[in-house]
């Protein structure tokens, strides 16, 4: 019998105390006498939110396939468990074995949001780790980054020892190699890290050194040990029916964020939206095969008793086998009972037909991201839908028995006008109208129009990373426009208008494309008390900007300023294959309200063909 590292007496205090018992079905126990090497893999949010990330367990069933290697779960306790483990001097500890962390070789962090950055600080505190890579002794183990905001690295650069720069099936096996032959050889941690940083995709922090300008932008940015590379190469799979996927999942005890089955079907997207980072990272697109799908859907619900599954891809109408697997899923789980969820999909003909196979059409709603109120915004960011398109799907939605609709926009995006957000509220009301052109007596009761808008955030790798944001009183200001603009509508009473928090958005366009200095307010912000900063009934504005105040960080300055041409960006040490080049051309095509087409209309030269796979060699001999 395993002990557990709380005792009767905690679990009986705290909120869910099966988020820190492990022993769920699929999680894997070993032998430590057959262990060589442990990895402890976190993801810094509460366990609902962890265990539904599906990174986290396609790194999980990969480790533990290797040879003389444990993986083991750790996430954040919640601030009810974080205040008795400080009280009672208890060190965080894996799900696993409920060992302490800070007796592993590694700790991978997953870095998924920019909100979670003082919840990483946190899981290092309660583990007994110094925060700071520069303090850490020999028996500590190496603290490693990874997950889209890995790829800015330099606001957290302070607090890890390397970041993984890329998708994690490919050189994770050779660095844990040159762990073992360091270990073998009796060298030192920096040893250890230094050879670590001369596998392609590896970046360590400690290795390199920036200078920065008088008017405070970077002068250079460069490594300081011999035979470490300038530039860090992201490491991508382009064979994806023959990476591991996890086909035993670990089912929880309680319910969490995405309680189903979760079926990647592709990686990257063919549609280039500007604003998008995960677009340009991902890229190029890449297809699994539909027959080996078919297989981990079969197996994983087997394993599982899971009642769900789901599709994730960043778009799901461009997998081009989707007709066959959708039908094969409807055959395969109709009949008993499991409940098919299918994200991203287009709303056009094909989808609603599917959907309304799958889904209760007199309960759910229908989700459009039209991103921008008007046409000349669509073009700005290249979203590729038209007003004609919006509408199409809607009326097609609304014949088809559907009558609540879920519309995202975004607001601060760049050359936006009064106009573009007044026209927010006019698309909103035209697909209202659409509804009420049905005939009365086919009308499934009154319709309900939902529309919510974001604050754009400039992110790294993108066309749109040149572009300045605003200040908070701004972002409201805007957002009260878009208010007033529902208000005048004719079916107002259908309609209803809600925002995101702008004072989040400001933190997070900093921590976004930040630099190392950026680290210094991370710190004190924790340091005073900051953590789920992504929860808004934990989220503490004012201790932030009092953190940045004290360190001498300028909102301004990372935000309210449209950068030049040839600034040297934090992250431009890293290649992601998209160019910079690119990027800037796409840039200035968005100013001029140009679009791009597809990947699958025409190659636009992004620079990620020097892989030679997925869309950028489809039909091509």
């Amino acid at each position: 019998m395993r002990k557990l590292a709380l005792d009767d007496e905690i679990l009986l205090k705290i909120e869910k105390p099966a988020r820190y018992i492990g022993g769920e079905v699929n999680s894997v126990m070993k032998d430590r006498d057959e262990i060589d090497i442990r990895f402890a893999m976190c993801f810094p949010d509460v366990y609902e939110i962890g265990m539904s990330h599906l990174g986290i367990q396609i790194l999980y069933d990969m480790f533990n396939r290797m040879e003389g290697v444990w993986c083991e779960r750790v996430y954040s306790p919640w601030t009810d468990l974080d205040a008795v483990m400080r009280e009672e001097h208890i060190p965080l500890f894996a799900l696993e074995s409920q060992d302490p962390i800070k007796d592993f070789d590694f700790l991978g962090v997953t870095i998924q949001y920019e909100m979670c950055y003082t919840n990483i600080l946190q899981v290092l505190d309660l583990s007994g780790i110094p925060l700071l890579s520069s303090e850490r002794g020999e028996d500590c183990p190496i603290v490693i980054g990874g997950g889209p905001c890995a790829y800015n690295p330099e606001p957290l650069a302070d607090f890890f020892d390397l970041f993984y720069i890329g998708e994690g099936e490919t050189v994770y096996r050779e660095l844990l190699d040159v762990y073992r032959r360091n270990r073998r050889e009796g060298g030192t941690r920096r040893d250890f890290l230094v050879r670590a940083a001369r596998i392609e995709g590896i970046y360590v922090p400690s290795l390199y050194s920036a200078t920065y300008k008088e008017d405070g932008t970077i002068a250079s940015f460069e490594p300081t040990e011999p035979g470490v590379p300038a530039v860090v190469r992201k490491q991508v799979v382009m064979d994806m029916s023959k990476t591991t996927y996890p086909e035993r999942p670990i089912v929880p005890f309680i319910k969490v964020t995405q309680d189903r089955v979760v079926l990647e079907i592709q990686r990257g997207c063919i549609r280039g939206c500007r604003f998008c980072q995960a677009g340009m990272l991902y890229r190029p697109t890449r297809e699994r095969d539909v027959e080996t799908l078919k297989e981990y859907a079969r197996l994983m619900l087997e394993n599982t008793g899971h009642e769900e599954i789901s599709l994730s891809s960043l778009s799901s109408s461009d997998y081009s086998q989707l007709e066959e697997l959708v039908n094969f899923l409807i055959d395969e789980c109709s009949a008993k009972g499991i409940n098919i969820s299918l994200p991203s999909l287009r709303i056009d003909a094909f989808s609603l037909d599917v959907m309304s196979k799958v889904q209760d059409v007199k309960k759910s709603s229908l989700t459009f991201a039209p991103e921008a109120g008007s046409q000349r915004m669509r073009d700005v960011i290249n979203k590729g839908l038209t007003e004609e398109d919006i509408l199409t799907g809607a009326g097609q939605a609304f014949e088809g028995g559907w009558n609540k609709v879920k519309l995202y926009f975004m607001l601060g995006l760049p050359t936006e006008e009064k106009e573009d957000m007044e026209a927010i509220a006019v698309l909103a009301d035209k697909v209202a109208r659409r509804y009420y052109e049905i005939p009365k007596d086919r009308r499934n009761g009154k319709c309900q129009i939902t529309a919510s808008s974001s604050f754009f955030i400039p992110k790294p790798f993108t066309p749109f990373q040149w572009a300045r944001m605003y200040s908070n009183e701004e972002y409201i200001a805007r957002a009260a426009i878009v208010k007033h603009a529902f208000q005048d509508q004719l079916n107002r009473k259908s309609l209803k208008y809600n925002w995101h928090d702008a004072e989040v958005t400001v933190l997070e366009g900093v921590l976004a494309r930040g630099d190392r200095r950026v680290g210094h307010a991370i710190l004190e912000a924790y340091r005073s008390g900051c953590i789920y900063d992504a929860w808004s009934e934990n989220f503490d504005y004012e201790k932030w900007l009092e953190a940045f105040e004290k360190t001498g960080v300028d909102i301004a300055f990372y935000n309210e300023r449209e950068r030049g041409a040839d600034e040297i960006f934090p992250w431009d040490f890293i290649d992601i294959g998209v160019t910079k080049q690119f990027l800037r051309r796409e840039w200035e095509r968005a100013m001029k309200g140009e679009v791009t087409p597809n990947c699958r209309q025409q190659c636009s030269g992004c620079g990620v063909a020097k892989w030679k796979g997925g869309v950028c060699i489809e039909g091509k001999n």
